[in-house]
C-alpha cells in the first residue's frame, strides 16, 4: 500500500459552529491556570504589606528630623492630606530615634512617619521658609508629590478580587455545564467534547484509490459508497438505500486506515476521523457525551462520512464476562448503537470502522442496519505484492537489474507495511554501503532483517556450539529437500540474528488455502529436522529446538483438535473463537487425556520417520554442514551444486493457489518454521531456527 506523502491538515472548528472559516482560540484548562495567574499577581501588586508608620508633628518633622539631616525625602499625599517621612537608613541608628522610637528598623524603602496637614497653603510656605533658613537641608531632602493609584482605594481593594473571582467562577461553571463553545458535547472542561478530526470538503487530501495498492476487491467496495456519496439519485431512483455502515476487517499492517484515507481523498464530503480509544476517559459519561457530539456534529455537515478506527476499543461484546466488563465502555457502545440505528434514523452519514478483531465485536454492532457491508482486507497475493513493491519502490534509487517480481516471490504472507518495511531497511543498508542505487542483495538482507532479525556478526559462539548450529540447520535444509511437500529451500544461514536465534532456515511457502494430512505431516518432519540430525551425529540433543517443539506441538494439537485428522478422536472440532477467554474446555477430562496421548503418539511418530529420512541421507548432511561451518550462508543453487538438484517439481509461485501466509516473529523474537493457518492468527513461518 502506498502511504500518504504528506501530513493531513485537519480543519478543527470552534465549538459546535463548524463553518469553514470560523476558527478561534479554544478554551480550554491553560486559560484557567493564566487567569489564576494573573489573580496573583494582581494581589500581589495591590494588597502589598502597609508598613508600620509612626506619627510626628510638623514641628516634631522640622526640628528633629529635617534640621539633623536624617530625612532622605518627604512624600505629599494630597487626596488623604498626608505627609509621609522617609528616613535614611544610617540615622535611624541615632539614640534620638532610638530612645522615642523603641524596636523602630529599616522598612526597606518605605516611609517611617507620617503627619496630618489641614492647611496645604500654609503647609508650603511653612515648609519655604524652613528651606530659606536652612539652605543645606532644601538641597538634600528630595520632596515627592504623590497622589494614591486607583487601586489604591478601599473600595477598589475590596470590590476588584470580588469581580475576578466572580468571572473565574462563571467560565468553571459555564465549561462545567457544558455551554458557550462546549455545547452539547461540553462538560468539565470541554471533556465531554469529540476528539473527531474534520477534513472539510475544501481540504486537500493528497491520497486517493490510485495510490492504493494490492487492495482491488476492497477497493471496489469502497468505491461504490464514495460513488453513492457523489450521486445518490443514480441509486434511490431505483429505490435502493445507501449503506449505513461499512466494517474493514483485517490483520495489522493490510491498509485499512489507508483505504478510509482514500475515500476520504476521493468523496470530497466532509468526513471525521476519530479512533475508538478517543471516547473513553476515566470520567464516568464522558464516551457517550463524545459519541453524542460526534453525530450532533456529524449531522450538521451530512452528507459526510465518519471514520472509527480500531473501533474494538468501544464495540466489544457485552455481558459476555462479568469480570471483564466495563461500565462506562459498554454505556458508550450503547449510546453508538442508538446513534447509528435508533428510532431517529438519519440519512447522508455513512460510518466507515476498522478493526483486525471482528470476533469480540457485538453482535448488536455488526447486524445489518448499523455496519450493513463487512470489507475483507487481507494480506495481498503475489500479484498484489508485487504492485505494493512498486509503489513504495517510487521514491527509492533502484538498480535497473532489481527483479520486483522475485521480491514478491521470496516475501509471502508479507502486508503492505512489512513490504514498506523492507523497502526503507534496504535503502538504508544501500546507503550504510555507500552505493548509488539499491541492489537485489540490500533486498535480501532487509528481508532476512525482518524475518530473523539484526544480524550478530560480534556474537561469540564456540566451536562446538557452532558445529552444533551447522548440523541442526543441514537437517532442517535436507528434510526440507527430499520431502515432497515440504516448502522449496531458498537458503541456509549460521549466521546468528535477533535476540536468540543462532541460525535458520528460510524457505518460500507455497500459497494455498486448504492442506491435508501428508502436507501437514511433511512440514513437521521438517521443523524437526534440526533435533533429529542433531541426535544422529552428536547422540544427544540441544535446547536449540525449543521454538521448532512449539511450532510442531501447536501444529499436532491443531490437527487433532481442530480438523478431526485422528481416527481416535474423530471428526470432531473442539475449537470455539467464541471461547477463546473461557476457563472451560469443551471436553471431559478423559478426553483432555486422549488428546494429549494422540499428540504425542503422532510427534512421537514424525520424529521417527524424520530419524530414518535423515539417516539415509547422512552423507549429504555431512557435506552441507561442512559448507556451512566453511561459508557460512549456502543458498538454493549452493546446495544444487552440492548433492544434486530437489527430485520434486517446484511449482512457480506464479502458477500456485493464494494463501494468507505471513512471516513473523515468535515469542522470544527469534523467527521458526511453522505450519498452516489453524486458527486466525495462526500461521506458517517461512524460516526455521536454532
Amino acid at each position: 500500500m502506498a502511504q500518504e506523502n504528506k501530513q493531513l491538515k485537519p480543519n478543527f472548528g470552534k465549538g459546535n459552529n463548524n463553518k469553514p472559516g470560523n476558527k478561534g482560540p479554544k478554551i480550554s484548562i491553560y486559560w484557567i491556570y493564566a487567569l489564576i495567574g494573573i489573580l496573583l499577581i494582581g494581589y500581589s501588586l495591590f494588597h502589598k504589606d502597609i508598613p508600620n508608620i509612626a506619627r510626628t508633628s510638623i514641628q516634631n518633622f522640622q526640628e528633629n528630623m529635617l534640621a539633623p539631616g536624617d530625612v532622605e525625602k518627604i512624600s505629599e499625599i494630597s487626596d488623604k492630606n498626608v505627609v509621609q517621612v522617609y528616613i535614611k537608613k544610617d540615622s535611624l541608628f541615632k539614640a534620638t530615634y532610638q530612645k522615642n522610637f523603641p524596636g523602630i528598623k529599616d522598612n526597606q524603602g518605605s516611609p517611617l512617619f507620617q503627619f496630618q496637614v489641614t492647611d496645604w497653603p500654609s503647609f508650603q510656605q511653612s515648609m519655604r521658609d524652613f528651606y530659606t533658613a536652612n539652605p543645606t537641608v532644601a538641597k538634600a531632602t528630595e520632596v515627592v508629590d504623590t497622589d494614591n493609584p486607583w487601586y489604591a482605594n478601599p473600595i477598589v481593594n475590596i470590590i476588584l478580587p470580588v469581580l475576578m473571582f466572580a468571572a473565574i467562577w462563571l467560565l468553571f461553571m459555564r465549561k462545567v455545564g457544558g455551554g458557550g463553545a462546549g455545547g452539547a458535547g461540553g462538560g468539565i472542561f470541554n471533556i465531554g467534547k469529540s476528539k473527531a478530526q474534520l477534513f472539510e470538503k475544501g481540504t486537500k487530501v493528497n491520497i486517493t484509490f490510485k495510490d492504493v495498492a494490492g487492495l482491488d476487491e476492497a477497493k471496489v467496495e469502497v468505491m461504490e459508497i464514495v460513488d453513492f456519496l457523489k450521486s445518490p439519485k443514480k441509486y434511490t431512483n431505483l429505490g435502493g438505500k445507501i449503506p449505513k455502515g461499512a466494517l474493514l476487517v483485517g490483520p495489522p499492517g493490510t491498509g485499512k486506515t489507508l483505504l478510509a484515507k482514500a475515500m476520504a481523498g476521493e468523496a470530497q464530503v466532509p468526513f471525521f476521523s476519530v479512533s475508538g480509544s478517543d471516547f473513553v476517559e476515566m470520567f464516568v459519561g464522558v464516551g457517550a457525551g463524545r459519541v453524542r457530539d460526534l453525530f450532533k456534529q456529524a449531522r450538521e455537515k451530512a452528507p459526510c462520512v465518519i471514520f472509527i478506527d480500531e473501533i474494538d476499543a468501544i464495540g466489544r461484546a457485552r455481558g459476555r464476562n462479568a469480570m471483564m466488563s466495563n461500565d462506562e465502555r459498554e454505556n458508550t457502545l450503547n449510546q453508538l448503537l442508538v446513534e447509528m440505528d435508533g428510532f431517529s434514523g438519519e440519512t447522508g452519514i455513512i460510518i466507515l470502522a476498522a478493526t483486525n478483531r471482528p470476533d469480540v465485536l457485538d453482535s448488536a454492532l455488526l447486524r445489518p442496519g448499523r455496519f450493513d457491508r463487512q470489507i475483507s482486507i487481507d494480506r495481498p497475493d503475489i500479484k498484489g505484492r508485487e504492485d505494493i513493491f512498486k509503489v513504495h519502490l517510487k521514491p527509492i534509487k533502484t538498480s535497473q537489474t532489481l527483479d520486483i517480481f522475485k521480491l514478491a516471490e521470496q516475501t509471502p504472507g508479507f502486508a503492505g507495511a512489512d513490504i514498506a518495511n523492507i523497502c526503507n531497511e534496504a535503502a538504508l543498508i544501500a546507503a550504510r554501503k555507500g552505493k548509488d542505487s539499491v541492489e537485489m542483495i540490500d533486498f535480501q538482507d532487509a528481508i532476512d532483517r525482518v524475518i530473523g532479525g539484526l544480524e550478530k556478526k560480534n556474537k561469540i559462539i564456540s566451536p562446538d556450539e557452532k558445529k552444533i548450529i551447522a548440523y541442526h540447520e543441514a537437517g532442517h535444509a535436507i528434510c526440507g529437500w527430499f520431502l515432497e511437500y515440504a516448502y522449496p529451500l531458498l537458503k541456509v544461514t549460521i549466521v546468528p540474528r535477533g535476540s536468540a536465534a543462532l541460525g535458520y532456515a528460510q524457505y518460500t511457502p507455497k500459497e494455498q488455502y486448504l492442506y491435508n494430512t501428508d502436507q501437514l505431516m511433511d512440514q513437521m518432519c521438517m521443523t524437526l529436522g534440526g533435533r533429529a540430525s542433531e541426535q544422529i551425529f552428536f547422540g544427544k540433543i540441544s535446547t536449540g529446538a525449543s521454538n521448532d517443539l512449539q511450532q510442531v506441538t501447536k501444529s499436532a494439537y491443531s490437527m487433532i483438535t481442530v480438523y478431526g485428522m485422528n481416527p481416535k478422536i474423530g471428526n470432531i472440532s473442539y475449537y470455539d473463537p467464541q471461547q477463546d477467554s473461557s476457563f472451560t474446555k469443551p471436553y471431559s477430562e478423559e478426553t483432555g487425556k486422549l488428546i494429549d496421548e494422540e499428540v504425542r503418539n503422532t510427534i512421537q511418530k514424525t520424529y521417527e520417520r524424520t530419524l530414518e529420512l535423515l539417516t539415509e541421507h547422512k552423507e549429504d548432511v555431512e557435506k552441507l554442514a561442512q559448507a556451512l561451518l566453511k561459508n557460512e550462508v549456502l543458498f538454493k543453487s549452493d546446495v544444487e551444486t552440492l548433492i544434486g538438484k530437489r527430485p520434486f517439481e517446484e511449482n512457480k509461485a506464479s502458477e500456485i493457489d493464494l494463501v494468507d501466509n505471513e512471516s513473523h516473529e515468535n515469542q522470544n523474537g527469534t523467527v521458526s518454521e511453522g505450519v498452516p493457518p489453524f486458527d486466525p492468527g495462526l500461521n506458517p513461518l517461512p524460516a526455521t531456527e536454532a
